[in-house]
């Protein structure tokens, strides 16, 4: 079995899912992971799935689209081959959350991003709600990331700090069992 990335991405409504694993049962491919979301009125999911050698790409790709016919989606298939570990992240990396609000204005997910990339930690998840206007509770981002052992989360910190002043961003940074924890609260 090899691996196959999935991409789907379109307007949004019931059915979907269960067209694309419908067509994937279909095929005997399985699914192994799956990242699902909805952004306004957007589908995008990621579906990592194993699949004999016999699917080729063009069988699948050909496949899913039949299956979504009438969904405004574009279908994507890539093979993986050996590149997907289950590796990542490595055992000595740390989870970590990362939140921001503040007004909503061009270069905010990029400015954090930046620093987030020049101290080599891995975001994983990103949530982005933007509605809009000067009210800093309206706007929040939270990043989930993965900080390596190796990261001095002094600078760290202090890095992000700066960029969010430039940005008029609040932010907080927690490892991920205290956000966890005080947000059940």
């Amino acid at each position: 079995m090899e691996k196959v990335i999935v991409s789907v991405v379109g307007e949004d409504r019931p059915g979907i899912v269960a067209a694309i694993s419908k067509a994937l049962f279909d095929l005997a491919c399985n699914i192994e992971n799956v990242s699902q979301t909805i952004l306004q009125t957007v589908f995008g999911g990621i579906f990592i799935v194993a699949a004999s050698e016999q699917v080729t790409d063009d069988l699948l790709t050909d496949t899913l689209t039949r299956a979504l016919t009438g969904f405004d989606v574009n279908v994507s298939v890539k093979r993986c081959g050996a590149g997907i570990s289950r590796q990542h992240p490595r055992r000595d990396d740390a989870p970590f959350v990362i939140t921001t609000v503040g007004p909503d204005r061009l270069g905010l997910v990029a400015g954090i991003t930046a620093v987030t990339a020049q101290h080599g930690v891995n975001i994983t998840n990103l949530h982005a709600v933007f509605k809009g206007g000067g009210d800093p509770l309206r706007n929040m981002m939270i990043y989930e990331v993965t900080i390596p052992q190796s990261v001095v989360l002094k600078d760290l910190r202090r890095d992000l700090e700066a960029a969010a002043r430039r940005l008029s961003l609040k932010i907080s940074i927690q490892h991920r069992r205290i956000f966890e924890a005080m947000n059940r609260i």
